[in-house]
């Protein structure tokens, strides 16, 4: 575990490095006109904020948006909820494209809601202690962007009405933290790059959508994805894909109900999963899971039989991968199919290196020092690899680290996080 440990330090670091950076503190552009408001008032210009909002918790929003093209900065105040939740508060609600930026959002029911609009903007924000942070109401094909904000404490990071909200959520730069679903992919694609999320009880529930993280890290979650086929009696989860993203020291990487990872298509590729309490089961269609590091987790990947509204097969292909000292089987393949496994290196595993009966042997894999076993349904070489293939079979303690991903989570901001409401 030393090496797990320097690789997320480092990771951590490179995180902090970015949240203080002035790229990531640098603003949009615009001009908003100072203003006094007061709670209820509807914005059709655009305002900067002079004074923090103390509004109470009654129906209706604090501020609403109804003009498009408007820029509502915050100008570093709150808009909070005073009193009382009568259970239905709401903090800034949108009604026409428009900006919300530089400020906080603080305690109400709903603390940004989009009503209407084609593409909306949130940027230098940070929402604590809210219900539901960001949450698309009646939107349609709506796209959200969120940068360079904080979701902390929330029950719900990122949100939507079931059946009436649909769109897209754009996440860049941003730090989820502490919530109890950091988002949910329910009639959107969801699109993370360069963000963290830490110490969520869970990251991504995707019932109904796709999600993609590029260049991210998920760090010491309770559970990474809830990933169900058939949600609702009709759901689809229909991409889970990760680009360059370390996943570390998470409790499991799905929930003890709904154990294995369930998409139509599930994509991992030149990423990092290590010190897991749990490895990765998935029940996919197809597969594209390519050059990651699988490393000391609960076990590595087990690839299963997809659920019965897929096709009874299994294709796609596991490729240049290195399955290192997990506890269990580094890669077990339990339904046959037209899957590819090549490239493949497994090191020192509790159970075995590769098991993976009935798939498409690629050739080149490697495996050694495996406690039930080196490899069954493939065949293995100890060392070497494949012509033309970089050497993967190679002790990580000895070589450089694979990855460092670009976040935004500052450690110092774990302290005193409190579990969501």
């Amino acid at each position: 575990m030393r090496r797990v440990r320097e690789v997320v330090a480092m990771a951590v670091g490179m995180a902090v490095l970015l949240a203080v950076s002035p790229a990531a503190q640098a603003g949009g552009g615009g001009a908003p006109q100072s203003r006094r408001v007061r709670c209820g008032d509807t914005i059709t210009r655009n305002t900067r904020l002079t004074h923090d909002l103390a509004c109470p918790g009654t129906n209706g929003p604090a501020l609403r948006i109804t003009r498009a093209g408007v820029v509502l900065d915050l100008g570093g105040h709150t808009v909070r909820r005073s009193g009382p939740d009568t259970g239905g508060s709401e903090g800034i609600v949108v009604e026409a494209d428009s900006t919300v930026r530089n400020g906080t959002i603080r305690g109400f029911s709903w603390g940004y809601i989009v009503d209407s609009g084609q593409d909306v903007r949130l940027s230098r924000l940070t929402f604590i202690d809210n219900w539901a942070a960001v949450y698309n109401r009646y939107g349609s094909f709506t796209n959200i962007h969120v940068t360079d904000c904080r979701l902390l404490r929330n029950r719900v990071g990122l949100g939507s009405e079931q059946d009436a909200g649909n769109g897209t959520f754009k996440v860049k730069s941003s730090l989820f933290s502490g919530n109890g679903l950091a988002f949910s992919a329910n009639f959107h694609s969801v699109d993370v790059d360069r963000s963290t999320f830490s110490s969520n009880e869970l990251v991504f529930w995707c019932p109904d959508g796709s999600v993609t993280f590029r260049s991210s890290l998920l760090f010491r979650n309770q559970v990474v994805g809830w990933v169900p086929l058939g949600e609702f009696g009709y759901g689809t989860c229909y991409e889970a894909r990760f680009f360059n993203t370390v996943i570390a020291g998470n409790g499991a990487l799905a929930p003890a109900v709904e154990p294995a990872w369930e998409p139509f298509d599930l994509v991992l590729r030149d990423s990092y999963v290590a010190g897991n309490d749990t490895g990765l089961e998935a029940r996919a269609r197809t597969l594209d899971v390519r050059g990651n590091t699988w490393w000391e987790n609960g076990s590595g990947l087990t690839v299963a039989e997809p659920p019965e509204l897929l096709q009874p097969s299994v294709t796609g292909t596991v490729s240049g991968n290195r399955f290192l000292r997990n506890r269990g089987d580094g890669l077990r393949v339990t339904f046959p199919g037209t899957l590819t496994v090549s490239g493949n290196v497994a090191i020192g595993n509790t159970g075995w290196g590769i098991h993976a009966p009935g798939v498409i042997d690629g050739g080149g894999n490697v495996a050694r020092g495996n406690g039930a076993g080196d490899c069954f349904g493939v065949v293995c070489a100890s060392t070497g690899v494949r012509p033309g293939a970089p050497d993967l079979a190679v002790e990580p303690d000895t070589g450089a680290v694979p990855f460092i991903p670009a976040g935004t989570w500052n450690p110092a901001e774990r302290s005193g996080l409190e579990d969501a409401r």
